[in-house]
C-alpha cells in the first residue's frame, strides 16, 4: 500500500473520487456490527489509483486524503456528497454528478462510472468473512494488482516491491543491537 497508492492527476487530468462505507446494512436488513470508511480515487486516462481508509467522511478527512494523493489543477469528478463542496476553493476543477437525478450530468458530461465500477470490483473481491479484520489488506492488494496488471511475472513484481520498501541489509553489516552475527 505504501508504494502502490500514488499521486494522480495533474493539470487537465480527470480523476474520479468516491468514498464508501463498508459494513453498512442495505435496506436495514442484515447484521450491522462494524463500519470502515474509505476514499478511492482513479485517474480516468491511465487507471492509476489510490486508496486511503478514513476515520470518517467529513470535509477535513476527505480533503486531507485528496491533497495527499491528487495533484493541483486536476479535474475532479465526484458525486454530490457535501464534503466535496470545497474542492473548487482548493485549486481543483470540480464537476459533480447528482445520482438522484441522473448518472451522467447532461450539461458537463461528467460521470463517475469508472470509480463506481472499481468499487464494485473491490467489494466483490473481498470475502465477507474477512472484510472486518483485513479490509485494508484486500484494498492494498487490489491497488497493487491494478498498478502491476501489465507485469508478466506478478510474483517477481511483488518481491521487487518488497525489496524497494524494505531493502535487505548487507551481510557484512553489524546488527543494530550490537551483537555479533559471526560465531
Amino acid at each position: 500500500m505504501i508504494e502502490s497508492s500514488m499521486k494522480v492527476g495533474g493539470s487537465g487530468v480527470t480523476v474520479e473520487i468516491d468514498e464508501s462505507k463498508f459494513g453498512k446494512r442495505k435496506f436495514n436488513r442484515g447484521k450491522r456490527v462494524w463500519k470502515v470508511n474509505g476514499c478511492l480515487g482513479i485517474e480516468r486516462e491511465t487507471g492509476k489509483c489510490f486508496y486511503e481508509s478514513c476515520d470518517d467522511r467529513t470535509t477535513d478527512s476527505l480533503l486531507s486524503v485528496i491533497n495527499e494523493y491528487i495533484l493541483p489543477g486536476s479535474i475532479i469528478i465526484s458525486d454530490c456528497w457535501k464534503s466535496y463542496d470545497c474542492l473548487s476553493n482548493e485549486g481543483f476543477v470540480h464537476l459533480k454528478v447528482n445520482h438522484s437525478v441522473n448518472f451522467k450530468d447532461p450539461d458537463t458530461g461528467a460521470h463517475t462510472n469508472t470509480i463506481e465500477g472499481t468499487w464494485g470490483a473491490v467489494k466483490r473481491a473481498i470475502p465477507a468473512s474477512k472484510a472486518k479484520t483485513q479490509l485494508d489488506y484486500y484494498l492494498a492488494e487490489y491497488v497493487w494488482r491494478k498498478k502491476n496488471r501489465h507485469m508478466c511475472n506478478k510474483f517477481m513484481a511483488f518481491v521487487d516491491s518488497i525489496i524497494r520498501i524494505y531493502p535487505p541489509q548487507r551481510a557484512d553489516k553489524e546488527p543494530e543491537d550490537g551483537t555479533s552475527s559471526s560465531k
